[in-house]
């Protein structure tokens, strides 16, 4: 898939974590062994190269941080976020003084190898729903300081982005419903005070584990119920139970799902299928950067 586009949340939040990884990389005395070993004026280029097959995604943020060390940067032709690339694949060049690229490497390394993970592993959901309804959803479930980037590369990999913060959708959780246990109703009364209070236009869902809760939630009619840790076979139940009685309302899977059982989850019928392993188990893509030349000073 082609870059599903890089915009200024996004950029807000790479610039954000420039400043922290590079005060921890650089400290107060910056690269010592570059500065005790690299002529100041030594210039050389490089190319990002990646080693394993997967998915590309955080050119723009290295790009980004290739013009704070005023190092020249460009994508080789065609290549963009959302590509797949194979071992040997040279997706990018970046050029300039060799202080600057030797300290832009391992940071630029690090973000670039950590969302292209989490693109590759989306993508390997993605692959596994293929042919059937369900969308592959990321959750809450990010590095803490990193979530407009994250779920970025979630987009990246073909999945899309569930609620981004507690402030944009109404998700009632089991705590919510066990505070409220005290009413004769918990279910109801939450949906309707959501429904009552909620911004117009704003998704409301409820989590049910059980297919008595589902019952409930389902003659309420929110806009999607979330079926917490069902097997295959409960969630066909439940996708029947919605389908004879609110059509309209989205089922959505959710609760240590698998890249091995994904695939029967989406056979069931579901909609929606959330998946916190694309961001909190996502093992990094193998990339590096190769210096391929000295250039005149």
């Amino acid at each position: 898939m082609r870059s599903p586009g890089f915009d200024d949340a996004e950029r807000r939040n790479a610039e954000t974590l420039f400043d922290l990884a590079l005060a921890e990389d650089l400290g107060q005395a910056g690269d010592v062994t570059a500065y005790l070993t690299i002529p100041a004026k030594a210039r050389g280029s490089a190319r990002l190269v990646s080693r394993s097959d997967g998915v590309v995604s955080g050119l723009p943020v290295v790009s980004l941080l290739a013009a704070r060390f005023e190092l020249g940067f460009s994508q080789s032709e065609g290549r963009e976020d959302g590509d797949r690339v194979s071992g040997g694949c040279e997706f990018a060049r970046v050029s300039g003084s060799m202080r600057s690229l030797l300290a832009w490497e391992r940071t630029a390394l690090n973000f670039l190898q950590r969302l292209s993970g989490i693109a590759t592993l989306t993508a390997r959901f993605v692959a596994e729903v293929a042919g059937t309804k369900a969308t592959i959803l990321d959750t809450r479930k990010t590095t803490p300081g990193w979530r407009a980037l994250e779920k970025y590369a979630v987009r990246c990999g073909g999945g899309r982005n569930h609620r981004f913060g507690l402030y944009d959708a109404v998700l009632i959780k089991d705590n919510h419903l066990a505070w409220l246990a005290t009413g004769a109703d918990p279910i109801g009364a939450a949906v309707a005070s959501a429904r009552a209070h909620a911004p117009t236009g704003m998704i409301i869902e409820i989590e049910v584990d059980t297919l008595e809760g589902l019952d409930r939630a389902l003659a309420c009619r929110p806009d999607v119920i979330l079926v917490d840790n069902f097997d295959p076979d409960r969630l066909a139940e439940a996708v029947r139970r919605r389908d004879a009685k609110a059509p309209r309302v989205d089922l959505e899977a959710s609760g240590g799902v698998t890249l091995a059982g994904v695939a029967a989850l989406a056979r069931t019928g579901v909609d929606r299928i959330s998946v916190g392993a694309l961001t909190h188990s996502a093992p990094a893509l193998d990339i590096g950067l190769d210096f391929d030349q000295a250039l005149q000073s």
